[in-house]
Protein backbone atom coordinates (compact mmCIF):
# COMPACT_ATOMS: atom_id res chain seq x y z
CA UNK A 1 0.00 0.00 0.00
CA UNK A 2 2.69 2.42 1.03
CA UNK A 3 5.73 3.18 -1.43
CA UNK A 4 8.12 6.03 -0.34
CA UNK A 5 8.71 8.26 -3.03
CA UNK A 6 10.89 10.69 -2.19
CA UNK A 7 14.22 8.94 -2.43
CA UNK A 8 13.05 8.73 -6.12
CA UNK A 9 11.86 12.26 -6.37
CA UNK A 10 14.95 13.50 -4.81
CA UNK A 11 17.58 11.01 -6.97
CA UNK A 12 15.85 12.49 -10.22
CA UNK A 13 16.41 16.40 -9.01
CA UNK A 14 20.07 15.64 -8.52
CA UNK A 15 20.25 13.79 -12.04
CA UNK A 16 18.78 16.60 -13.68
CA UNK A 17 19.09 19.91 -11.98
CA UNK A 18 22.29 19.42 -9.97
CA UNK A 19 23.72 22.42 -7.97
CA UNK A 20 20.41 24.35 -9.14
CA UNK A 21 18.71 22.70 -7.40
CA UNK A 22 17.23 22.80 -3.18
CA UNK A 23 16.21 20.05 -1.18
CA UNK A 24 14.64 20.34 2.19
CA UNK A 25 13.24 17.23 4.18
CA UNK A 26 10.79 17.85 6.74
CA UNK A 27 9.10 15.56 9.37
CA UNK A 28 8.23 11.80 8.44
CA UNK A 29 8.90 8.46 9.61
CA UNK A 30 11.44 6.35 8.51
CA UNK A 31 14.81 7.08 6.35
CA UNK A 32 12.94 7.95 2.75
CA UNK A 33 14.99 11.11 1.46
CA UNK A 34 17.93 10.82 3.12
CA UNK A 35 19.74 9.11 0.37
CA UNK A 36 18.38 10.71 -1.89
CA UNK A 37 18.61 14.10 -0.36
CA UNK A 38 22.39 13.15 0.07
CA UNK A 39 22.66 12.34 -3.56
CA UNK A 40 21.50 15.94 -4.30
CA UNK A 41 24.15 17.98 -1.82
CA UNK A 42 27.00 15.36 -3.83
CA UNK A 43 25.80 16.73 -6.78
CA UNK A 44 26.28 20.49 -6.03
CA UNK A 45 22.15 21.16 -4.92
CA UNK A 46 22.11 23.32 -1.64
CA UNK A 47 20.45 20.88 0.91
CA UNK A 48 18.61 21.48 4.40
CA UNK A 49 16.19 19.05 7.11
CA UNK A 50 14.01 20.51 9.79
CA UNK A 51 15.25 20.49 12.87
CA UNK A 52 14.20 18.17 15.77
CA UNK A 53 12.29 20.63 17.63
CA UNK A 54 9.82 21.40 15.38
CA UNK A 55 8.72 18.28 13.99
CA UNK A 56 6.24 15.89 14.62
CA UNK A 57 7.96 12.84 13.16
CA UNK A 58 12.11 13.23 13.58
CA UNK A 59 12.93 10.28 11.85
CA UNK A 60 12.97 11.54 8.04
CA UNK A 61 15.43 14.29 8.96
CA UNK A 62 17.20 12.81 11.75
CA UNK A 63 18.48 10.31 9.12
CA UNK A 64 19.28 12.63 6.75
CA UNK A 65 21.25 14.80 9.01
CA UNK A 66 23.27 11.16 10.18
CA UNK A 67 24.44 10.56 6.71
CA UNK A 68 25.55 13.99 6.10
CA UNK A 69 22.91 14.97 3.25
CA UNK A 70 21.61 18.50 5.15
CA UNK A 71 23.88 21.20 4.74
CA UNK A 72 21.47 23.23 7.35
CA UNK A 73 19.53 21.94 9.73
CA UNK A 74 16.09 24.96 9.79
CA UNK A 75 12.96 24.81 12.25
CA UNK A 76 9.79 24.82 11.00
CA UNK A 77 8.98 28.57 11.15
CA UNK A 78 12.43 29.68 8.86
CA UNK A 79 12.34 27.41 5.87
CA UNK A 80 10.23 29.66 3.99
CA UNK A 81 12.90 32.26 4.50
CA UNK A 82 16.02 29.44 3.95
CA UNK A 83 14.31 29.06 0.79
CA UNK A 84 14.02 32.59 -0.30
CA UNK A 85 17.18 33.13 0.74
CA UNK A 86 18.37 29.83 -0.71
CA UNK A 87 20.40 29.18 2.56
CA UNK A 88 22.02 32.57 2.55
Amino acid sequence: RHKPSVDVLFRSVAREAGKNALGVIMTGMGDDGARGLLEMREAGALTAAQDEASCVVFGMPKEAIARGAAAHIVGLDQIGRFILNQGH
